[in-house]
Formats: C-alpha cells, structure tokens, sequence
C-alpha cells in the first residue's frame, strides 16, 4: 500500500513526498481511513511505529475542509513531556505545509509571552503540555468550547508522571461532541478506565505489544565491572562506531558526568534532562540533530520524546529499573523499518534488571566478549524488598561465616 492509496489530498500528498514518504507504517494503514471518517479511535502502539503520522496527516486532511477563520482552536494534542510536544508540533506543520492551518505548541518552563501572542493571533491546532495548558485556560489565553478533535498521546506515560488527574481536568473544559483519539502503549486499570470514560464507540488499533523490540534494531549486552563503564563507552565510540549515539544515563547528574568524561577523551557530548533549561535542551537536542554534537546523553525524559531520522545507534549507559522502559529507549532506532542497533552495559547492579527486560521483551539478549572490558562473571547486587541496591553496614566480627550472596549469577 501506497500514501496514494489512502484518498489523502493533493497537497498533503505533496508535503509526504518532501519528507521522503512513500509506504504508510501498519498503524497509518489502519488507522488514517478511520479517522477521516471522524471515528474515535483507541491506539495501541509501540514507539517508532510512525503513530504521529496516523493521527496528524488525516486530522489535517478534515480540518482544511472547514477551514474559514483561525479565531477558534480547532484541535488539541495534549501529551506529556516539551520534548514530545515540540515533535508533535514540528509534524504537523511539516505533513500541513501546503495547508492555511496554524499550529502551535505551549508548554512549561519558559516564559508564556510568545506562546500567549501567537494563541491570540489565531491558532487552529494547539499541542500542549498538560500544566501549561491550564495555566492558559485559567488566564482565559486559551478557549477549547469550539474544539472538533481532541487528540490524548502517550496516556500511560501521564500517569506514569502524575498527569491524570490534570488529563481530567482539561476534559472538562470540552464539548461533548468531538471526534478523540486515544493512544497508549500500556492500558493500567486507571488508563483503560479513562479511554472508556472519554471515547464513543472507538475504532481500536493495535500495532505490537509495548513488550515487543523492532526486529529491525540489532540488540546486543556487554558485560562491564561499574567501574570501567566510561572507560568501555569510550572505547566504543572512538573504536567501534563512528555515527552519533544517543546516550541513556539513569540520573541527571550521571549524564553529565558522562558528558564531563566524553569531552575529556575529545569526543563531542551534550546532555538533555530535566534540569537543563528549555533553550538548553532544545540547542543540544539540534545541535545532534544537525550533526554539531556527536554524542546526546539522555535521561528518561526523552526516551520517548525524540524522534530523530536515521538514528543508528543507542546505548544503555545503565538499564532501567522499568522493564518497559527498554522498550521505549531502543525504540529511538530502527524507526519506520530503518535498521538500528543497540548497546546495553550491564554491570552489577544491572543484571536484575536484564534478566527482568529479558523475560518482558521474550528472547535473550546476545551477549558480546569481544571488548577489552569483559569481566570473567557478574554476580547480582542483593536487592531489598523496594528492588533498590542494598548494601549491608560492616558488622563487628563475631566468629561467624559471612553468608553467600544469594543473588543470581551470570557467567560468561
């Protein structure tokens, strides 16, 4: 099937050529013809499935056919991180080049003066972030009684970050007649709950499980003491892969040390976190994009915020506690059937959590020997009951033997 084949408009079809699209992704194959039939939709989709794409290219197609003003807001996306939000908005004025429709994203973080003009000015498609959003809407910036679609992105990462009730909040400044569009990778009793409080006789999609990894991304673990793990990202990136890198760390504070460390081996690193401005990391996040900066190291934040094309190669500094958060993160490569690879250090303190990402994603992951860091066997840190590191105080010596370490092993 062909972008040609979906009864999209001239101009829209023009703007997907520019981007070099020619074959819809199965979620736009399944969902597009729905939703330019106004149906609600209910979406279920693993990252880098081109699930923007799905929702923005046919709510465009049906907004321009009633397109006389730009005094009233016509369409939200309401998603949970600036990252995302500023991806979303960067789509829909790619797929709407050759359309009279306005777009604008609003979130936190910086002043409102320029976002509150341009909402002033006339805006037709608003992406937002939730707090922003009612920041507006308490001010009166912003109307959404006139609203024709509603679009809820990433519905198990706003409750993940604390958003639902703000999500509830906001649906009640909607009017009751409106087209939504519900898309979530996980569906937790309070998300289901929701999508079934807010949709009519939805459409559902469902395009591979969040516990399933693109077959097109090259998975592979190397094994690493903690402490030669800079030593190791190092050594690969100056040894085995010459492209850029994105980079997850598991804290803010890591990731710049990582940056702190990469620079002093003359290789180029900027980070993206939550404690960076918004000027901040938007310039790194283009700097990378742009090639200017080699390697982006990334907390959790962007795992599911930045879509950058062709990106080859992502690294697990460290591995998520979260299972499915490995998911999300590989998920950056190997977008729309572009082939990627991905690197996973495992040290200590990560092999629970490798055990627990393999059992969710339902393989294993090969293990690489072949670099100058490889330790004879890794043997599990102990855990206490909150899956946190333990490790016990030293105790006077009472005579007694010390008790093996019960955690698991992995020998190699």
């Amino acid at each position: 099937m062909l972008f040609t084949d979906l009864q999209l408009i001239e101009p829209i079809l023009k703007a997907l050529k520019k981007e070099g699209y020619e074959k819809p992704t199965p979620i736009q194959q399944k969902a597009i013809p729905s939703i330019l039939e106004g149906k609600d939709l209910l979406g279920t989709a693993q990252t880098g499935t081109g699930k923007t794409a799905a929702f923005a290219i046919p709510m465009l197609q049906n907004l321009s056919k009633n397109n006389n003003n730009h005094h009233h807001i016509k369409a939200l996306i309401l998603t949970p991180t600036r990252e995302l939000a500023i991806q979303i908005e960067e789509s829909f004025k790619a797929y709407g080049a050759n359309l009279d429709l306005r777009t604008k994203v609003i979130f936190g973080g910086v002043k409102q003066g320029s976002q509150e003009q341009a909402i002033k000015r006339g805006v037709d498609i608003l992406v937002a972030t939730p707090g922003r959003l009612l920041d507006f809407i308490s001010q009166g910036i912003v109307k959404l009684n006139q609203l024709e679609i509603f679009v809820l992105d990433e519905a198990d990462r706003m409750l993940d970050m604390g958003f639902v009730h703000d999500v509830k909040r906001i649906i009640k400044y909607l009017p009751a007649k409106r087209q939504t569009l519900f898309f979530s990778a996980t569906f937790p009793t309070e998300i289901e709950s929701l999508s079934n409080s807010i949709l009519n006789n939805p459409v559902k999609v469902e395009v591979a499980a969040v516990s399933s990894t693109a077959d097109t991304i090259n998975q592979k673990v190397y094994f690493v003491k903690k402490d030669d793990k800079i030593d190791l990202l190092t050594h690969v990136l100056q040894e085995d892969i010459s492209e850029s890198v994105l980079v997850f760390a598991r804290t803010k504070h890591g990731s710049d040390k990582i940056v702190r460390k990469l620079k002093s081996s003359n290789i180029s690193a900027e980070a993206i976190h939550g404690n960076k401005s918004q000027n901040a990391r938007q310039t790194a996040l283009s700097n990378f994009k742009s090639g200017r900066t080699r390697i982006l190291v990334a907390t959790d934040i962007a795992a599911r915020g930045i879509d950058i094309d062709e990106l080859k190669h992502v690294i697990n500094y460290e591995l998520s506690d979260v299972s499915e958060t490995y998911v999300h993160r590989i998920g950056r490569t190997g977008r729309a059937g572009a082939e990627g690879s991905s690197i996973s250090f495992v040290d200590e303190l990560d092999l629970l959590n490798l055990k627990n990402t393999e059992k969710l994603i339902g393989k294993k992951i090969p293990v690489i020997k072949d670099h100058p860091y490889h330790p004879e066997n890794l043997v599990a840190e102990k855990r206490d009951s909150n899956n946190k590191s333990f490790v016990p105080r030293p105790k006077a010596n009472t005579g007694f033997s010390k008790p093996k370490n019960k955690g698991f092993s992995r020998h190699n």
